[in-house]
């Protein structure tokens, strides 16, 4: 007579096999919600690895040790466009002051005036952050000076939206 023991034996089992299915998928689902992408660190020379300088390479450009994927404005970044020069590096300083002078081709922001460094951060904003998707930061955003971790770091929020949409 172990017809109820055996029926409860099996309704667990029965519960168990249900349960699983729904276990697996859940890390699926948390990963289908706009989670962080994962936080990519960029070393000076793989960095430039993503100079536009060949057909069908990501197009890569650091403003403020954010790292950003410029690929679809290629007629700008690419190879021999207008601001290739910008590329596969961190061009803060470039940017902040408007020039394509290799001396400013530089993350370092030392004695930019109010305005430039205003102006910095409207195109960091209004340009860089609301048409190109951020891919990851430079090391020195990331990290200290002796290469440990900077306890400090807060990745950037990317709004998904497109400037061209505005207008």
């Amino acid at each position: 007579g172990g017809g109820m023991a055996g029926a409860a034996v099996r309704l667990l089992l029965s519960a168990l096999l249900w349960a699983l299915p729904a276990a697996s998928a859940e890390p699926r689902l948390r990963f289908r919600a706009p989670a962080e992408p994962p936080v990519r660190l960029f070393t000076e020379p793989e960095l430039a690895r993503y100079a536009g300088q060949e057909e069908g390479q990501p197009i890569y450009l650091a403003v403020k040790g954010v790292v950003f994927d410029v690929t679809s404005g290629k007629e700008f970044y690419g190879k021999g466009a207008p601001y290739n020069a910008l590329v596969g590096k961190d061009s803060t300083r470039g940017v902040a002051k408007m020039s394509l002078d290799p001396a400013d081709l530089t993350h370092d922001t030392t004695g930019l005036t109010e305005e430039e460094l205003k102006s910095l951060d409207d195109i960091f904003n209004n340009v860089y952050k609301a048409k190109y998707p951020i891919v990851g930061y430079t090391s020195r955003r990331i990290l200290n000076e002796d290469g440990s971790p900077n306890l400090d770091f807060k990745p950037e929020d990317q709004p998904h939206f497109n400037i061209k949409d505005e207008f």
